[in-house]
């Protein structure tokens, strides 16, 4: 439960306990592995996670009319460290997902070949939207590298310039969202940090607690959030084995 992710009621039907059993062990295990202490941190995420749906009651409202008030809203706050190298959220799966910048033009040249030679109101979509991605992730590439504002706006504007020709309602809705977001994305670039790996915690945090089907009890759903985010750090998350990037698993 603590360093594979299965659920408390998974491990009891295999080693053929009862629920407390597991869950008692658990906590105890948990307890024994976890720091008391939250060592010191180089940046601080946070991001929250919602504990299931919300309830509402209709009551009426100062006016007669019937209204719906909140009766249960419950949130966890995970807290996290940006420091840490190598927690990649994604991995480059097919050619159109990769930078231009880290393809070979054996790879590259082809796979433009390829998209223009499709039927036009194929193609000319997927490559237009490729393009936009490109133009972003040259802004995005600005990230910590203490590049000046006159070089920002000009990869900002090529972007936006872009997703405009494109005529492409997905990339419109794109610029529309860096629009929305640029303070906190020009921030990113400016000081070389991300909300990235608060946003990945989380995911693992709502993906255990979707395997459990949801908890009753906080301080057992704290437990296994804090064990399932610390996997990793633990060593105990399969690496590659092989590849250009191998590294042997940890026993």
């Amino acid at each position: 439960m603590a360093d594979h992710g299965r659920t408390v009621v998974q491990a009891a039907r295999d080693f053929e306990v009862s629920w407390p059993i597991a869950n008692a062990a658990f906590t105890a295990a948990a307890k024994a592995t976890l720091p008391e202490v939250t060592p010191t941190v180089e940046h601080l995420g946070i991001d929250e996670t919602r504990r299931g749906k919300a309830k509402f009651r209709l009551v009426t409202g100062p006016d007669g009319s019937d209204v719906w008030e909140v009766v249960a809203d419950r949130w966890h706050v995970g807290f996290c460290d940006l420091g840490r190298k190598g927690n990649r959220e994604w991995e480059l799966r097919n050619r159109l997902t990769r930078s231009a910048a880290r393809m070979h033009a054996a790879h590259l040249d082809p796979m433009v070949a390829d998209l223009e030679a499709l039927p036009k109101k194929i193609g000319q979509p997927i490559l237009a939207a490729w393009n936009c991605k490109e133009d972003l992730m040259d802004l995005l590439a600005l990230h910590g590298t203490g590049a000046d504002r006159t070089t920002i706006s000009a990869r900002l504007t090529r972007f936006y310039e872009s997703a405009a020709a494109s005529g492409l309602p997905e990339m419109e809705r794109l610029a529309t969202t860096v629009s929305t977001w640029w303070p906190q994305i020009l921030a990113g670039i400016a000081t070389g940090i991300t909300n990235a790996a608060s946003e990945g915690i989380n995911r693992a945090i709502k993906t255990d607690a979707r395997c459990a089907f949801g908890y009753r009890n906080p301080a057992n759903q704290r437990l296994r959030a804090r064990c399932a985010t610390t996997r990793r750090a633990r060593g105990h998350l399969a690496t590659r084995t092989s590849g250009r990037y191998s590294r042997p698993r940890r026993s």
